[in-house]
């Protein structure tokens, strides 16, 4: 990955730190350490309303008086009202962002794994047999350009490591498979699928959400007793499962059906009306990508869905940072 500069405006001096890791971890925490820094002062220096001298002055200010430092800046006419109000809109969402992130670095599991490259997860569903190699080369052409997930930029690696839980959840699911005991279910769940061979995708995408959308919702605390576990196909098929493990269901049903690797997606996210972490399937259909949604049952077109912000997204042969495309500069003038 590319080597990534940080800088941070604290107080009376500007520092920077580089991060170097092309590690997942070294990525995720160095935008971590990035958002942390959204005090309202940094904010206004990196969009160049305020400089850094200004800013000290400010702050001195604000030690002397006790006086709120946007108020400050105002009474100076350092800035305008409608900067300030995006300077706070601003901070509020990299608050929000940076908990999302440090949620999402202990919701991954991170640590104590080894480097699990592209291809190196077994692609369990083709056990399902539901199809041959060759009918999806003959049926879907290659993904030749993939529009960006609910407007972010993405960025793409095929280090699969730090996702042990993704990983953890095809090995249980290949052991879980080859066991006697999962016999009954894998023929049930075969049946169920066979009818929806040869569908054009959207029309299969759909069948698959409404038949995965069937079974039980339960929270990972009541089911497993964890706050936070991935599921085979098989333990959701037996117990049901929380958002994750429908999103992976429908992921696996897609690739047993013979839909390619490179048109599937699990997606984790922020639901902007529950304020939660949610995870859905995306489809890259010929129309471009669709969401699987365990909360609504409908299939939709995935530019018209609002409510989710991507943090990232995954399949079996690699991962995608989201983040939001860069904001022109906001220019104000020093008064209203």
């Amino acid at each position: 990955m590319e080597e990534a500069e940080f800088l941070s405006f604290s107080g009376d001096q500007v520092t920077t730190s580089v991060d170097k890791s092309t590690e997942f971890r070294g990525v995720l925490s160095g935008l971590k350490a990035r958002l942390d820094q959204n005090r309202l002062g940094d904010l206004l220096v990196a969009s160049g309303l305020i400089t850094p001298v200004q800013l000290r002055e400010a702050l001195a200010l604000q030690k002397a008086t006790g006086e709120q430092l946007g108020i400050i800046l105002l009474q100076q006419k350092r800035i305008s009202a409608s900067a300030l109000r995006y300077a706070l809109f601003q901070q509020i969402s990299l608050r929000v962002t940076a908990a999302l992130i440090t949620i999402f670095l202990s919701f991954s599991g991170f640590g104590g794994v080894k480097t699990a490259r592209a291809g190196t997860i077994k692609d369990v569903p083709a056990q399902l047999t539901l199809v041959m190699n060759s009918y999806a080369q003959n049926t879907y052409a290659p993904v030749n350009y993939y529009p960006a997930l609910f407007g972010t930029v993405e960025r793409r690696d095929t280090n699969l490591g730090p996702f042990k839980k993704w990983s953890g959840m095809f090995e249980s699911f290949n052991a879980a498979m080859i066991g006697r005991d999962s016999d009954r279910v894998v023929d049930e769940w075969r049946a169920q699928l066979l009818p929806l061979r040869g569908l054009p995708l959207k029309t299969m995408s759909q069948k698959v959400n409404d038949l995965v959308n069937q079974y039980t919702y339960i929270e990972d605390s009541r089911n497993w007793g964890k706050s936070d576990y991935w599921a085979n196909p098989i333990e959701f098929f037996q117990k049901g499962g929380d958002c994750e493990d429908f999103a992976i269901v429908k992921y696996t049903s897609l690739r047993a059906l013979g839909v390619p690797e490179e048109r599937l997606r699990l997606a984790i996210v922020h639901d902007r009306i529950k304020d939660i972490p949610h995870a859905v399937l995306v489809v890259y259909t010929d129309d471009g990508p669709v969401i699987l949604d365990n909360q609504v049952s409908r299939v939709r077109r995935a530019d018209k869905v609002t409510r989710y912000k991507p943090i990232f997204s995954i399949n079996r042969h690699a991962w995608w940072l989201h983040s939001s495309p860069p904001k022109a500069t906001v220019l104000a003038s020093a008064a209203e």
